[in-house]
């Protein structure tokens, strides 16, 4: 008998990505984009957002904003302002797309902190959540 050695299980069993994962999908089971609103998708990792308007119907992206982009990483501020900012972006370029509500994934995370900023974001921004 080895005494000391512990084994992660490797499976999706335990683990907070694990079980974002478990709530994601509970959350996606109720909720469905459609061609008249389609559903706004926040991706939260530790050092950036990203958000997608997607069309599920025909499995299309139609607008996206992230941090990564050129003029969102020069952005002063903190992780929330720039999550804010991704909102306000997101919304500018569905809006340029001819969509004017959707609806709001909010990926298995909380709604709280930079997933309700880029949610806020996208009201600032003219969409309907």
């Amino acid at each position: 008998m080895t005494i000391g050695i512990k084994r992660s299980g490797g499976g999706a069993g335990k683990g907070t990505d694990a079980a974002r994962r478990r709530r994601h999908l509970r959350v996606r089971k109720q909720l469905s984009g459609t061609t008249e609103r389609p559903r706004l998708v926040v991706t939260r990792s530790s050092r950036h957002m990203v958000a997608q308007v997607v069309d599920d119907t025909r499995g299309f992206t139609l607008a996206s904003a992230s941090t990564m982009e050129a003029d969102l990483r020069g952005l002063d501020g903190d992780k929330t302002a720039k999550a804010r900012r991704v909102g306000e972006l997101v919304a500018e370029r569905a809006r340029a797309a001819g969509v004017g509500a959707v609806v709001f994934d909010r990926g298995g995370n909380r709604y709280h902190g930079r997933v309700a900023a880029v949610a806020d974001g996208a009201r600032e921004g003219g969409l309907s959540l």
